[in-house]
This record gives structure tokens, sequence and C-alpha cells, in this order.
């Protein structure tokens, strides 16, 4: 509740900060403090977080384009929430800088503030009003009155699907409407950049699902950027990943840019009828181990594991082979790579205690 709580005063400052804003008029600029790139939306350059002695984010760089969704990819503790905290401007760099639509938002943080919405890893949604006072409430914060703000209510009750549940306890709601409620909150003022911390964190696997098609709904619209530790989260819903690990960003690139850099062995399944199947199999150099599964039919099973590092496909061999001794073949068949490989590589040292920590709060 700490969280939520320093969430809603966020939200709050925004709101009295842009009242005088207002006020001030023509003292206040909108013009962007660096000749923008037209094609990025958000901008880290070399950010370094530190919480006493435990460095959470270390020299991290990377740009978000328009319209993108963007998976944030990390085990627990690997900087993802420092990281966001950051470019909402809940917490302040030490080192680096953060440019949000050509604005840096230690300069300019009500500005840029303004154009983010941003779901907390612990979704800030008070149980005990109804879901249509928690929005108006969330209105006021942010300051919209008359016409507007029933209008940007009314859009968000559409866009999140909660007209079910408009009139009912937040606290009587299911997780996934909870989420939803929360994400109606974050698009109320119509930002064009989402901010959402673990999303799915906590709902079951039918609930996830309508939370993912929300996702990539809003991200037509909007850019997005969501960090979670689940691979199919990313797979499902991103156009682009980050990987981070140990507060450093070790990867970033599409899926199938990133499939492709898993470098550990390939595997290759094989069902086959026949005799002296798995010494045979052994003899090809480039395969390292054969291992033999659970026979299906009375055909055999094996798993094949090729050498890192060759590049030729061995499949060619174990068909001849198979040909040459009159073994039928039922399956053959090369696995693709997998994103969860190249996580692994990357983050399986990763499991340390937590740089993410202040004041007694972890991510």
């Amino acid at each position: 509740m700490v969280m939520a709580r320093r969430a809603f005063l966020n939200c709050y400052n925004v709101g009295m900060m842009a009242e005088d804003s207002n006020n001030i008029g023509s003292s206040v600029s909108a013009e962007p403090d660096i000749a923008p790139d037209r094609d990025l939306t958000i901008q880290v350059e070399g950010v370094t977080k530190q919480f006493g002695p435990n460095v959470a984010v270390n020299d991290v760089s990377f740009d978000v384009k328009k319209g993108e969704v963007v998976g944030f990819l990390g085990p627990n503790g690997s900087g993802k929430t420092t990281t966001m905290r950051l470019i909402t401007s809940f917490y302040t760099p030490d080192r680096g800088r953060i440019v949000i639509e050509g604005l840096d938002n230690q300069e300019r943080d009500v500005e840029t503030r303004r154009m983010i919405g941003y779901l907390p890893e612990n979704n800030p949604v008070y149980g005990d009003l109804l879901v249509y006072e928690y929005l108006q409430f969330v209105a006021n914060l942010r300051g919209l009155t008359g016409p507007s703000k029933r209008e940007s209510i009314a859009g968000s009750v559409e866009e999140t699907g909660i007209q079910e549940v408009y009139n009912r306890p937040i606290n009587q709601c299911s997780k996934g409407y909870r989420q939803r409620v929360g994400l109606a909150g974050c698009i109320l003022h119509r930002p064009d950049i989402l901010i959402m911390d673990e999303p799915t964190e906590g709902l079951d696997p039918n609930q996830r699902i309508p939370i993912r098609e929300l996702i990539r709904t809003m991200g037509q619209q909007r850019t997005v950027m969501l960090s979670t530790h689940v691979l199919q989260e990313v797979e499902e819903t991103c156009d682009r990943l980050l990987i981070i690990s140990r507060g450093r960003i070790v990867a970033q690139g599409t899926v199938d840019e990133l499939t492709t850099q898993a470098h550990g062995e390939r595997r290759i399944e094989l069902e086959a009828q026949g005799s002296n199947v798995e010494p045979a199999l052994a003899e090809i150099r480039e395969i390292r181990s054969v291992r033999r599964l659970a026979p299906v039919g009375g055909r055999q099973k094996f798993v094949l594991s090729v050498q890192p590092g060759e590049e030729h496909d061995v499949r060619p061999q174990v068909y001849n082979l198979a040909k040459k001794r009159g073994w039928v073949i039922w399956e053959l068949h090369q696995e693709a790579a997998r994103l969860g490989d190249l996580f692994h590589q990357l983050t399986h040292e990763d499991q340390g205690p937590s740089a993410e920590t202040e004041g007694g709060e972890t991510s």
C-alpha cells in the first residue's frame, strides 16, 4: 500500500501543478529541450540509479519508437521496476537522462508526466470505492472537469470493457476486472504513452488472455511499455523486447531477432522403427548425444543433441542413414530456437539478492 499511496500522490501533484502552470501562462513552454527525433517517444541515455550500496540500474540506454509495444523482460530484482519508475519521474536518475517526446523528464517532469499513463506493479485501486467513484477520484486528481471529464471517463470505461462492473465495489470485482479498472484510470487523461509494470501478475491463465488482448488493442493508438518475467506474455503481445539482467540491458530486438541469438545446442526429435538405431546415430560426428525417450506404439523415440556452432543441418544425414539401414521414419524435426533459451543464457546468474530495494520495498 505504500507504493499505492505514492502513486496517488504522484498523480495528485501532477494535477495540482497542471493547474498552477495554467495560471502561469506563457512562462511554461511545451517546446522541446532538444531537437526531437520524430520517430522516438522514449530515449533512455546512460541512466544509473543506486540505493545505498546497491546499483539497481547501471548505465542503461535504449529507445522506444512511437506506436511500439515494447516488452521489458528480466528476472525478479533485475531492474525492471526501477527503470519504469525512472521513466515516469517517480525516481530521479543519479546519472544519465531520460527524454520523453523531446523533453528531459528531470527538467520538465510536470509536462512529461502528463504524457504518460502509469500502472504500477501493485495496482493502486481503493477497494472500498465503487468503480465509478474511483474513476471520478482519479479524474479529479488529473484536473479533469466538466464535459472533458465525462467524456474521458466514458471513453476509458468503453475501451477497457468495465461497463458490467461500473457500479460495483472494487473489492467485489475479480482480479482481472481490478486490473481493467486500474488501466481505465491510467488512460483517463488520454496519454500517448502507457507504462505498465507486471500488468498480468497474479492473474490465472483465463484472466491473462483478455488482458493481453486489451494491451494489444491499446497499443494500436499508443506507445506501450510493459514489464514482465513471463516469456509467453512478450511473445504474444510485444513488437520488440528489452532484456535486463543485474541492472544492465543485455539484449534487445524483435522476438525473431533474439531467438536467432540463442547459441545453445540444437535438438532434433526422431521417431523411427528399425534395429540398432541408437548406436548408429551415435556414430554421426555432429551429434553430441542421443537420448532415448519412452517408446510409442512399439516405435523408438530419441532426442539428438547437435554440437553448438554446427552450421549445417544434420537431418539429411539421419535420413540417409535411415534409408541405408531400412528404418521407417515416423517423425524427424528440429526444435525451433526458443526465447527461453536465450533468456536463460543471459540471466541465469541473476539469482542474487535484489538491488531493487528502497526503504524495505522490493519489486
